[in-house]
């Protein structure tokens, strides 16, 4: 479990591909404090450390998780938002992020705010996928490479968000281009309001 706060932005140092596994090397500055079989949030997908060399680590992606997410398109140099899992005895500062991304998105749009930035994403909609929570509303709680962010100006299949400096500067916001390929994780209350519905009118 996750909050959506990103630590930092860990680097990508080794790819190595497997049969259908993507097996990922990458250093960030808690290396030391990780261990063998901790999940940590890599752009918003939980992944398990299996490895520790020096001031690496290493993390394995299965089949279903690089079709769902931007995983298999990274390469060496490339930066990664990174989490550790919450700590259930502090305060929530983002919202219930669960590291099980639901699906990719583009950048379509990127706005000057006068210091701040806009920027808009779109994804594929699908009704069926719609009544089970996969969809954005106005004000409410999105994660886009693990980052916790709030909604704006949701349409269809795109919506908006407000990046601030700190938030740009400390991600991998700054890398974004039109055209970057982003992972989602849509708000789990959302699914499960959306789940009962469902339940209700069967």
């Amino acid at each position: 479990m996750f909050s959506g706060i990103v630590e930092e932005c860990a680097k990508v140092v080794k790819v190595v591909k497997e049969q259908e596994n993507l097996h990922l090397t990458l250093t960030c500055s808690f290396v030391s404090e990780l261990k063998v079989d901790q999940s940590v949030s890599h752009n918003g997908v939980c992944l398990t450390v299996v490895r520790i060399e020096g001031d690496t680590y290493t993390v394995t992606a299965m089949k279903e998780t690089i079709e769902r997410s931007n995983i298999g398109l990274l390469k060496e140099g490339d930066e990664v938002n990174v989490e550790r899992s919450m700590m259930m005895n502090g305060r929530l500062d983002g919202h219930i992020v669960q590291g099980h991304v639901d699906q990719t998105a583009t950048c379509v749009a990127i706005e000057d705010a006068e210091g701040s930035w806009y920027f808009t994403f779109k994804y594929d909609f699908h009704p069926d996928m719609a009544k089970r929570g996969y969809f954005t509303v106005d004000k409410g709680s999105v994660t886009v490479n693990g980052v916790s962010l709030t909604v704006c100006n949701p349409t269809q299949d795109t919506f908006q968000v407000a990046i601030i400096p700190y938030t740009f500067e400390h991600t991998n916001f700054h890398t974004f281009r039109v055209g970057s390929v982003v992972n989602l994780e849509f708000d789990i209350i959302g699914k499960y309001l959306s789940r009962m519905m469902q339940l209700a009118g069967e």
